[in-house]
């Protein structure tokens, strides 16, 4: 039961932004039925530093509760779209390309995030040596970055599922940047994740949501 819910707390870190400013380490710690023994848990969730202490299991379940309801309040519907059972076809990498000339936002969210959407399938795309590549990915992760750091201050906008799954790739997208660079490629699995999440952008796009 105990493992059930540490996972389940896993997967609530796991929605954490590429753009949190900090990420802290919390210990969780709770007594076993058995006296003589105190088991430990770690978890890195991005909230205020802290420990948790718990004395028996109704406080564990009164934690799991809280910090459930509290991620949901926090990142609305981003945590439903990170799987899609949709498949999709994932096309060949490319080096030759039509380099954008509309970065930037214009303040209007639907055309906004179509841009966005439209520039990260590009970005998606692009293979080893593709041309201009580092240019492009500064350019797509500034837009990025300045899209999220808009619009997420709008409830309206931000519990849309176009904006949540949106956010959700600008993540992953965002995250292979910092780790790996502008030059190289994504990898196939990534890629597939991402063309899903794409096609679901688009889809409630076309629906207004």
């Amino acid at each position: 039961m105990v493992k059930t819910q540490l996972i389940v707390l896993a997967a609530v870190a796991s929605v954490a932004s590429a753009f949190a400013p900090m990420q802290m380490s919390v210990s969780v710690r709770y007594k076993t039925s058995n006296r003589r023994r105190i088991g430990y848990r770690s978890l890195f969730l991005s909230s205020k530093s802290g420990i948790a202490y718990f004395e028996n299991g109704a406080a564990r379940r009164d934690f799991i509760k809280a910090a459930g309801t509290a991620a949901v309040a926090t990142v609305g519907s981003v945590a439903f779209p990170l799987v899609s059972s949709a498949e999709v076809e994932v096309p060949t990498q490319v080096t030759a390309y039509d380099f954008p000339t509309d970065w930037g936002l214009t303040f209007k969210y639907e055309d906004d995030a179509a841009r966005v959407r439209v520039h990260m399938v590009t970005a998606t795309g692009l293979g080893k040596g593709a041309d201009k590549m580092e240019d492009f990915g500064k350019n797509m992760k500034k837009e990025m970055v300045d899209f999220v750091s808009y619009y997420r201050r709008f409830p309206k906008v931000a519990g849309k599922p176009s904006f949540s799954t949106l956010y959700t790739s600008i993540n992953v997208l965002a995250g292979h940047y910092t780790s790996y660079g502008y030059k190289y490629p994504l990898p196939e699995k990534r890629r597939k994740r991402l063309y899903q999440e794409y096609a679901e952008i688009d889809k409630s796009l076309k629906r207004g949501r």
